[in-house]
């Protein structure tokens, strides 16, 4: 029988849960699909089906582990960078909206006659946050107080992601300016590139770096034709009258910098490639990912100059205190007798970014699981754990922002980074799923507990996903997928990040995740505590 065939093969149950997940999550209606979190309902259909039909727990923690990790390193510059400037606001939006939701389980604990443990359950549940169960549990005495509080948690957990998918497609309008970026990286434009020739007496006889901080011009100078003679660009170059120069940034930056420097022109600098030529190279030297590109001198050993910078499926404008990244491609001008020596300097190897450093993925993960096995201890008697959610993702944060540490490298390739991500939120999703199937359906059947049980979970994670949704677009006025990501973190759902990230710009999404995560986290888990001293 099937049913037997799954219950004593674990993996073949597994892949057949993600098999029927990707499914599921390739339909479209209107527009709009489930992607990757249709892995979890999936797993709750398989679950459901027999309570034999249960995925290890280890690999629920090896999955959450490797998601939340990843998406710390590859958002961990973005967020320690915010911190120094508009990232405040996120956090404090994200610990308000978390009290928020503190405060409404407790009402709605004594409007619908739950106990502490059912109200502590209902909160967790509710956004999603299973160490926030656990840390609620041990406050509980005896083992059936904590029972109640894991079945109004696998009640109302589905619901924090389907309902919050909901609302966010519901609410997906919204402004299509993105959030300030201190890193200067955002992918919020496309790039473009126009030749310009030099007229305004304003940038006659003045250097390229003078103009450009004078008018705070955000482009990339390429190629100078001047007096007959086209050679790349150097920031000390002297403009002069009639000259001809590539600039290449985005569309509204380019317009600014034509009417600085003169008038658009016709002629295309960089369809003469006899002489200065182009080439995209991937940068796959260990040695040089972590350094700014400013550190590398590109002008001085071979006269190049990098006019764009693609990471994963967006081109940035290359600045000198830009970091690469092992994965990051290139786009250089040179003579075309250097382009070969300049790719050998890169390293323009794909089997190499292909590859993972087994040393700093290891010592990475270990600091991570190690600091979320910490207690620290909080006033009135409570005590605070990170757990394998939190403590990786802090280390990462920070690991991701350092990028190296001596000969250690950080930082992940970006294809590489993606794959282990994907694969973590598929574990994740199949082991959740399989293993809170049963209990959804038996409460459900239980009569009027199960179904007020869902009736609270469901007006809980509604009006915290509309809070979040409004207030946020509202108060902080980010790009559509920044806010979808923000929403995602605040609710501390892998699926929702994923959910977000089918729908619009990847990249956007995941900054908005992480800029919430962390701060978010930390308050459920304390949160989660206080709703059950306040439900006694």
């Amino acid at each position: 029988m099937l049913t037997d065939l799954l219950a004593t093969n674990p993996l073949l149950l597994l892949f057949a849960v993600i098999a029927a997940g990707y499914l599921v999550g390739q339909v479209s209606v209107r527009g709009s699909r489930l992607g990757a979190a249709a892995v979890l309902f999936a797993g709750l259909a398989a679950g459901a089906c027999d309570e034999r039909l249960q995925l290890p727990e280890i690999l629920q923690s090896f999955g959450l582990t490797l998601f939340v990790y990843t998406i710390g390193l590859q958002c961990g510059p973005a967020f320690v960078a915010s911190l120094r400037g508009d990232g405040w606001r996120l956090i404090a939006f994200a610990v308000a909206v978390v009290a928020l939701a503190g405060v409404e389980a407790v009402a709605l604990a004594k409007w619908f006659s739950f106990d502490a443990p059912l109200a502590a359950g209902l909160f967790a549940g509710s956004l999603t946050n299973t160490p926030a169960l656990a840390a609620a549990s041990e406050l509980m005495p005896g083992k059936a107080a904590g029972a109640a509080a894991a079945v109004a948690y696998a009640i109302t957990y589905p619901l924090g992601v389907v309902a919050v998918m909901a609302v966010m497609t519901l609410l997906r309008r919204g402004p299509s300016r993105s959030p300030a970026d201190p890193s200067g990286e955002t992918s919020a434009h496309r790039l473009v590139g126009r030749t310009v020739r030099v007229t305004t007496q304003a940038a006659v006889d003045r250097s390229i770096a003078t103009i450009l901080d004078a008018a705070r011009l955000d482009v990339v100078v390429g190629r100078i034709l001047s007096r007959g003679r086209l050679a790349t660009a150097h920031m000390s170059d002297r403009l002069r009258k009639g000259d001809l120069v590539s600039v290449v940034g985005s569309a509204a930056s380019v317009a600014r910098a034509a009417a600085v420097l003169g008038e658009e022109s016709e002629l295309q600098l960089a369809d003469d490639r006899s002489h200065l030529d182009y080439r995209r190279i991937l940068v796959s030297d260990a040695r040089l990912a972590g350094r700014a590109l400013a550190d590398l001198r590109l002008a001085a050993s071979f006269g190049a100059v990098i006019t764009r910078l693609r990471r994963g499926d967006t081109d940035h404008l290359p600045r000198p205190d830009t970091v690469l990244e092992l994965g990051d491609r290139v786009r250089v001008v040179a003579a075309r007798t250097d382009l070969d020596a300049i790719s050998r300097f890169f390293g323009d190897s794909e089997r190499v970014v292909s590859e993972v450093d087994d040393l700093s993925l290891g010592i990475g993960i270990a600091l991570g699981l190690a600091l979320g096995l910490l207690v620290i201890p909080l006033p009135g008697g409570l005590s605070l754990r990170l757990g394998l959610a939190g403590g990786p993702l802090v280390v990462a944060l920070v690991l991701g922002a350092r990028a190296r540490t001596g000969p250690i490298l950080w930082s992940l390739p970006h294809g590489a980074t993606l794959t282990l991500r994907q694969l973590g939120l598929v574990l994740f999703l199949a082991t959740v799923g399989t293993r809170a199937g049963r209990p959804f359906v038996e409460t459900l059947a239980d009569g009027g507990l199960g179904w007020r049980l869902l009736l609270a979970g469901a007006l809980m994670t509604t009006s915290t996903a509309v809070v979040t949704l409004l207030l946020g677009r509202r108060w902080l006025r980010p790009a559509p997928d920044f806010l979808a990501g923000l929403a995602a973190g605040v609710q501390t759902q892998p699926a929702l990040l994923a959910f977000a990230q089918e729908r619009g710009d990847a990249d956007d999404a995941g900054a908005g995740y992480a800029a919430a995560f962390p701060a978010a986290f930390i308050a459920k888990v304390l949160a989660a505590q206080l709703v059950y001293l306040a439900s006694v």
